[in-house]
């Protein structure tokens, strides 16, 4: 077997770009590393963008979508689940998702933040390239803010306020960090640079005996097969402390099936062990307000920038190609879908052009900095065609009552982009076909390598990584949903349903 093979699937998901750094102190392993600042400015201004996709561009969206009487419902669940999550973020979440642990979740190592400090700092994608620790966790805390909140839509207008704080804190800390940690936690690219220049690197990331046993086995090989030998032996030792996922070699730029599909499936199981909404099928239960939920589309598709290209951690050509890639796969989305509702029912809406541009750019997020231009478009031409059946056909066929279609556009949106992913990322294709392949860092210097591309490898790690994601969070959602149940209920009572919750839970009413 050759060093290639030996590698390939524990380094598969090592690229510049989609999977999030690992954190790296800032002692003297790393007293070479300086903070790059326009990479950090670049991250600042990405993290503002995705707090504005979430307040208020989720809100709108969902706020437009429900009945008048559910608006300030919707909007209310938006705003304090985001503003729950961020302060459960840093007081144990960002540790649970980023620090060693073990293969399925991280430690409480910087619980309340210890050691997190103005001069830490944490890995990009290039070897020697760093952002601040503050920088990272402010961005990655916008992720772990908004993916709960995606699930709101699929219980909109019947769920209790309690219930849903209860089932979020649930969710997030046993569905949302576990796929964090599996997905995006690994031991940083500088890791993977056996030298004994890097002395200090290697003993931070090994242990000082690892590293000191690697390097004299280093300096004794007395030929290339032996250095080969020796570096394999060092990657499966770097690779013991990264997420689960992340050795499978799933790829995921942005979120996937962290965000997507894991919300997407939490939708589903709210919505089924909710049950319907009052009077579907009877009443009308059209948006009260396509507008405003217009403006939100609107906001979603600038916040989704920050969300998707900031997922590079650098600003450079593929966070370009990631803003591109963004913008074609949600086009090429609101087409399939107008052209889909323009065959089946005559017409298309502005409805299906909103729920089409989110669709697609649910789709491009696991393979934003995957993939060319040329296949951004038909990831996002297959999506809208693909996630339009699911909201149409399949929810009619199954009788479930996802009130936004959370799941048929986050959930099967995010399946389809993950599968997608693992074709279309080929490096072996020319022009705009071209995927960036998935690099390979581990050398004896600051070098790096775009790994051999294996269409079946790479296709069962994008499986594992959507399966994992499936049975979690339906798992989680489930038990969740049973706590609320069985504690402070799940369900409003009838009247106050009838009634509207923006008066019956909040006293409020958007339009007086």
């Amino acid at each position: 077997m050759s060093l290639k093979d030996t590698l390939k699937r524990p380094l598969a998901a090592l690229a510049g770009g989609a999977l999030l750094a690992a954190l790296l102190p800032a002692t003297n392993a790393f007293a070479a590393a300086s903070v790059n600042k326009g990479d950090t400015t670049w991250m600042l201004v990405a993290t503002s963008l995705v707090v504005f996709m979430t307040v208020p561009g989720l809100a709108m969206f969902y706020g437009g979508l429900v009945r008048s009487k559910n608006v300030l419902s919707v909007l209310m669940q938006v705003f304090v689940v985001f503003s729950l999550l961020a302060i459960l973020w840093v007081i144990y979440g960002y540790s649970l998702a980023f620090t060693n642990g073990n293969a399925f979740i991280g430690g409480f190592d910087k619980a309340f933040l210890n050691g997190v400090t103005i001069s830490s700092m944490a890995a990009t994608f290039s070897k020697e390239t760093y952002i601040p620790e503050f920088t990272y966790l402010g961005f990655q805390l916008t992720f772990a803010a908004i993916t709960p909140a995606l699930i709101i839509g699929a219980f909109a207008e019947r769920m209790k306020f309690s219930a849903v704080l209860i089932f979020m804190v649930i969710w997030f800390t046993f569905s949302y960090l576990p796929m964090a940690h599996m997905v995006w936690w690994w031991a940083g690219p500088d890791c993977y640079t056996l030298s004994p220049d890097a002395i200090d690197t290697v003993k931070a990331c090994v242990g000082e005996a690892a590293a000191t046993d690697f390097l004299a086995k280093l300096a004794a090989a007395a030929d290339d097969a032996a250095k080969a030998t020796v570096l394999a032996d060092y990657a499966s030792a770097v690779n013991a402390s990264n997420g689960f996922l992340f050795n499978k070699g799933a790829l995921d730029f942005a979120g996937g099936s962290v965000v997507h599909i894991n919300a997407g499936v939490a939708g589903l199981v709210c919505a089924l062990m909710l049950g319907k909404r009052l009077g579907l099928g009877k009443e009308s239960m059209a948006p009260h307000n396509l507008t405003v939920a217009g403006i939100g589309t609107g906001m979603l598709l600038l916040g989704w920038f920050g969300f998707n290209a900031g997922s590079n951690l650098e600003a450079n050509g593929l966070t370009a190609l990631v803003i591109l890639n963004s913008i074609l796969g949600a086009a090429a989305a609101t087409l399939t879908w107008c052209l889909g509702e323009w065959v089946t029912r005559r017409h298309a809406s502005f409805l299906g052009a909103a729920s089409g541009m989110v669709a697609g750019l649910v789709a491009i997020t696991p393979a934003c900095g995957w993939v060319g231009p040329m296949s951004a478009i038909v990831i996002g031409a297959l999506a809208g065609i693909i996630c339009l059946t699911a909201v149409v056909w399949l929810k009619a066929k199954l009788g479930y009552d996802d009130a936004l279609d959370v799941f048929g556009v986050h959930g099967i949106g995010g399946i389809a982009g993950a599968l997608l992913t693992g074709i279309f990322v080929n490096p072996n294709w020319s022009g705009g076909w071209q995927g960036m392949g998935v690099t390979d860092y581990l050398a004896t210097d600051t070098s790096s390598k775009i790994a051999e591309y294996s269409l079946s490898a790479q296709m069962t790690a994008q499986i594992y990584g959507v399966v994992v994601a499936v049975v979690l969070s339906a798992v989680v959602s489930f038990v969740a949903c049973l706590i609320c149940k069985f504690t402070v209920g799940l369900r409003v009572d009838e009247q106050d349903e009838r009634q509207g919750l923006d008066i019956t839970s909040h006293n409020e009413r958007a339009y007086n």
